[in-house]
């Protein structure tokens, strides 16, 4: 009650405070006179400051509410948003990019980089591969660019204290493409390949050799006389190679990829073989032997197939295992090499997504010593444990059944446990096995071994990152880190003078505010703009102080702009204006008494103008109510003075008070006829002559909007003359077309008249009769408007074709109807039969030559065929009574038409008709799943494209008596297959269980297409669910393009990867 209680008072207090100021300023205007109190009323000088108000009212100017947020509040924009959106205003936090010393370093995403991304950290955690880098020659870097910026990249994931390296110069020095997606395994060959050619003319022997000591392997393709036993000649040629693709299509282990890789394959038949030493085709076997293994043996495994069909490829996304631990001896073909032929999984490249030309790289790489696996995920590396898929993943109960354990039969080899040695992904991509060393082999310290080196703080440590930066390195890395470091620091300083700066204006804007209210009327105090005040209390960083927009043209504050203004006390204006300048100084006398005059008497006029309104408003009212009143009248536009009540009171005449007379007024200067259509209104003299001054003021110099009209005032002459001609020429044109109405009753009506044999009939096309219809029903305000038909002897004319004058369209079938043969319903491209007195009246009203006509008459025979003259085709058996013998066969009424119909030339146009409406684009039709036995009958008659081109039709399957229903987009083009791929993604029919008919044909081509079978929008298909295949997953196969023809794939086309300069990889 309280809250209701002191809105009620303060609404009180302001009706008073008005009714005050509008004494006030009435006095003004009537004296000229203005007193000290009159200005503390005017300009609200004793209205209390407010206390605690929820926004800053423009009613007092001694509010200073809500131009800041409470205490605890902050706003969107400006000065009292929150810090931390201050500091996002300052850009990224380089801080946030420095690198824990425990985690290794990322590398940016450029766009589509992933693929590199994940190749590259593969190439550098291999600490062997990364000496090689780093241990080749300045000059050669300067030489090689691609060796220049491999080598500084991996400085930098070595040294840098960012955690995510940019490899943009890297990139661009391939040539790369950073927007397309590439293939990670071509990227990995095509790298290797060139670093090899690249390294071949160092003179560090360690690094000259360092791809074909890590990773080239060599095989050869044995191919066996099963004859004489004898090898062919190519098949002691060795073929080098950087990884193993292996097939996994219908396989779910490396095990079982490895035995089909190097599987027997025989040679019978028309591929028998040629064998040398037989000297004749014979039958022989092949097979692939391995002949070296490489240090770092890497596995493709193919997940992507070609689909033939729909020429795409397709993403295998099924499980498939490997193991922890690798025993390859039983794979060589030389069993005798010597050596520890133990491998250890050490990186798996994943591919996520069921896309082949998209998705994303992620790779999962063991660090060399410590036996830790990570995940490289572009900028983002998170530790995954001692599993290569994290810790919460060890179990391996995600591991398929008939998956074989690894071979541990070398006695060298300790036995593990196997439950965690096998690992399963449906992501793998790459798979990357590292051949154990052992600790007397060689001089290279072995995987594991701890080699010291300098970081970038210059300290030695021992770690097992590889080696150490050589100096041209090491110094470029101390300058990048200093930079980096120096942008920290210069972002902490610049941050810390922001949040000072920002504390400082808080702390100003609340004092300044404090002190801003004026205590009592005495003390002295300024004016200041709301405007500038709050930009002032909501800016970091203010303008000077600007008073310009309320100031009148005297240069003081005048009493319209109180509104606008501030009074402030002279303490806090002067801070203001000490610290931000700008002005102009607006002191408690600087009020304009001229403008305050001025002021009131507008305020006076306003009221007297709504007060003569008002009482001018209820005359007009009593006028539109029927009341007479004596002495002059005028006459003004009835929806003028509708419009003008409906208006709501304003202040003084606006452009609603124009033209009261402006509808009345004719062309000729004089008063329009009332029968023209425009209403008018006789109103008092008081009243028009309100109207009137109120118009001269609005539009001086318009007079004729507001031209006087008398009571007595005559319509005007000429005006009255051609209405009473267009009344005369609409009286003639309702009698003519009642006339033709009468004469044509049954053919205005639309009835069919009865078609009786031996009779002369005339044909009139459909579509002129519809728009005679159109003409003779029009009436009112169209009676005049209304079109005529057209021409009906050029109608007849377009009937007949040019090449033989006979009949280009059939005439309609007759049908029977309560023991009479009528027309059937045509279309508006069709004919209607007329009697021969309605075409004679046609003629002589529309100026036709009888002989013009094309007529028809009706014949009933026993000849089934349709040879006769003007036969359109077979029609319904009647055994009316016809006076005929029931023992005649039932007789078939036979249209004849003179002149005869040209079958030529309708054949014709029907053919290029049907090749236009088939081809189509876009268009729906609609497929319905058949649950029962046998379709609806309404399904079994084959539609031909009845529905609506422009209907919207939902693509939403929906449940019918049937089953199940749905419109699919399809085109004239589109084939057989692609429809049944679409059945199969909206109704999730497998394409091969698909039984699929048009009404009772069955379709089965998927290589025709709709074009090919006739099928038109808006036809109704039906397809049945055989059940006899199972169920496959089409979510993978739908994601490939769509059914649509990709373009041609460029891969590493016009990158430095594919330059002709380098060596063919085998």
């Amino acid at each position: 009650m309280s809250g209701a209680t002191t809105r009620g008072k303060n609404k009180k207090q302001k009706l008073h405070s008005e009714d005050t100021g509008s004494e006030i300023l009435r006095k003004i205007n009537s004296t000229g006179e203005v007193t000290q109190d009159d200005i503390r009323v005017l300009y609200q000088i004793e209205k209390p400051i407010c206390q605690g108000c929820r926004v800053n009212t423009k009613d007092s100017p001694n509010c200073f509410c809500g131009l800041i947020p409470p205490p605890s509040g902050s706003r969107k924009t400006g000065l009292w948003q929150r810090l931390s959106d201050h500091i996002l205003a300052l850009g990224p936090d380089p801080c946030k990019d420095f690198r824990d010393s425990k985690v290794p370093a990322g590398l940016t995403n450029l766009g589509a980089t992933c693929y590199a991304n994940s190749i590259l950290q593969c190439l550098y955690m291999n600490t062997a591969f990364r000496a090689g880098i780093f241990s080749v020659e300045l000059d050669l870097l300067k030489q090689h660019p691609v060796l220049y910026e491999l080598s500084r990249l991996f400085a930098q994931l070595h040294s840098s204290k960012r955690a995510a390296v940019d490899s943009a110069a890297f990139i661009k020095t391939l040539e790369l493409d950073n927007g397309v997606q590439q293939d990670s395994h071509e990227f990995f060959t095509l790298l290797l390949s060139l670093l090899e050619s690249c390294l071949g003319h160092s003179k560090v022997p360690k690094a000259r050799t360092v791809v074909q000591d890590l990773f080239r392997g060599s095989i050869s393709h044995v191919t066996r006389c099963s004859l004489c036993g004898k090898d062919s000649e190519s098949s002691s040629k060795m073929e080098d190679f950087l990884g193993l693709e292996l097939n996994i299509k219908g396989l779910n282990n490396l095990d079982k990829s490895l035995d089909d890789y190097f599987s027997m394959e025989e040679l019978h038949g028309e591929n028998q073989y040629f064998c040398e030493s037989c000297q004749s085709r014979v039958d022989a076997t092949r097979c692939i032997k391995l002949r070296t293994l490489p240090s770092v043996l890497n596995f493709q495994l193919k997940r992507y197939i070609f689909l033939p069909k729909t020429t795409t490829r397709k993403k295998i996304t099924s499980k498939f295992a490997f193991p922890k631990y690798l025993n390859m001896a039983n794979r060589l073909s030389d069993t005798s090499q010597s050596g520890n032929l133990m491998y250890d999984l050490s990186a798996i490249l994943m591919h996520k997504g069921t896309a082949v030309n998209s998705g994303h790289y992620v790779a999962h790489i063991k660090e060399e010593g410590s036996g830790i696996w990570w995940e490289f995920d572009d900028e983002h590396v998170s530790k995954l444990g001692l599993h290569p898929f994290g810790e919460e993943s060890s179990n391996s109960s995600d591991v398929p059944e008939e998956v074989v354990q690894p071979d541990f039969s070398d006695e060298n080899i300790i036995q593990l446990p196997l439950l965690d040695d096998v690992y399963s992904s449906a992501d793998s991509y790459m798979l990357m096995y590292s051949r154990r060393n052992n600790r007397n082999d060689g001089d290279t310290p072995p995987a594991g071994a701890d080699v010291e080196c300098k970081d970038f703080d210059g300290t030695a440590m021992s770690q097992v990152d590889g080696s150490s930066l050589p100096c041209h390195l090491s110094g470029e890395m101390e300058e990048l880190n200093k930079q980096f470091e120096y942008t920290c620091k210069e972002y902490r300083i610049k941050q810390e003078n922001e949040m000072r700066k920002i504390k400082e204006r808080k702390n100003e804007v609340r004092s300044i505010l404090t002190e801003a209210p004026v205590p009592s009327i005495d003390n002295s105090y300024c004016w200041i703009s709301v405007d500038w005040l709050r930009h002032w209390a909501d800016d970091i960083n203010p303008l000077c102080i600007d008073n310009s927009s309320i100031l009148c043209s005297h240069g003081k504050l005048p009493i319209s702009k109180i509104s606008c203004a501030k009074r402030i006390s002279e303490a806090a204006w002067t801070k203001l204006l000490s610290k931000y300048g700008g002005g102009l100084t607006l002191s408690g006398s600087d009020y304009c008494v001229d403008c305050m005059r001025d002021f009131a008497k507008s305020v006076v006029s306003a009221d007297n103008y709504r007060d003569r309104r008002a009482t001018m408003k209820e005359l007009a009212e009593s006028v539109l109510a029927g009341k007479y009143f004596e002495g002059p009248l005028y006459y003004v536009s009835r929806s003028w003075l509708l419009q003008w009540i409906r208006r709501k009171n304003v202040d003084s005449p606006c452009d609603g008070d124009s033209g009261p007379t402006a509808a009345l007024r004719c062309s000729h200067g004089g008063l329009m006829p009332e029968k023209a259509g425009t209403k008018r209104q006789l109103i008092p003299a008081s009243l028009w002559f309100f109207f009137l001054e109120n118009a001269k003021e609005v539009e001086p110099e318009d007079s004729l909007r507001h031209t006087a009209f008398h009571s007595n005032t005559e319509d005007c002459t000429t005006c009255s003359m051609e209405l009473t001609e267009v009344a005369c020429l609409e009286d003639h044109l309702k009698a003519v077309k009642l006339e033709q109405r009468q004469k044509h009753e049954q053919l205005y009506l639309g009835k069919s008249i009865p078609i009786f044999p031996y009779q002369r009939y005339y044909l009139l096309p459909s579509s002129w009769l519809s728009r005679w219809r159109g003409y003779v029903s029009a009436s009112g305000k169209n009676l005049i408007a209304a079109a005529e038909p057209g021409s009906l002897e050029g109608g007849i004319d377009m009937l007949k074709c040019e090449k033989h004058s006979r009949l280009l369209q059939r005439p309609v079938e007759l049908v029977q109807k309560r023991g009479d043969f009528v027309q059937k319903v045509s279309n508006a491209e069709g004919l209607t039969m007329i009697s021969e007195s309605d075409w004679k009246l046609f003629c002589e009203d529309w100026e036709v030559p009888e002989e013009k006509g094309i007529y028809a008459e009706v014949d009933f025979t026993n000849c089934t065929s349709n040879e006769s003259v003007g036969f359109c085709s077979e029609m319904p058996i009647s055994e009316a009574d016809m006076d005929i013998p029931k023992s005649f066969e039932p007789k078939k009424p036979v249209v004849k038409t003179y002149p005869e119909i040209c079958e030529e030339c309708i054949g014709e146009k029907e053919c290029c008709d049907l090749m236009q409406k088939l081809n189509y684009q876009n268009e729906d039709i609609r497929v319905h799943l058949v649950h029962g036995k046998e379709p609806p009958m309404s399904l079994l008659v084959a539609s031909g494209g009845n529905s609506e081109p422009d209907r919207r039709c939902s693509k939403r399957s929906r449940r019918t008596s049937a089953g199940e229903s749905v419109n699919l987009k399809v085109s004239g083009s589109t084939s057989v297959y692609q429809l049944k791929m679409m059945i199969w993604e909206s109704l999730g029919v497998v394409k091969e269980n698909q039984s699929l008919h048009k009404g009772t044909m069955e379709i089965s081509d998927e290589s025709l297409t709709l074009a090919d079978l006739n099928i038109l929008p808006g036809d109704a298909l039906w397809v049945t669910d055989t059940q006899v295949h199972d169920d496959r997953d089409i979510a993978e196969e739908l994601s490939q393009e769509k059914l649509e023809p990709q373009p041609m794939e460029e891969g590493f086309k016009g990158t430095l990867l594919t330059s002709s300069s380098l060596p063919r990889d085998s």
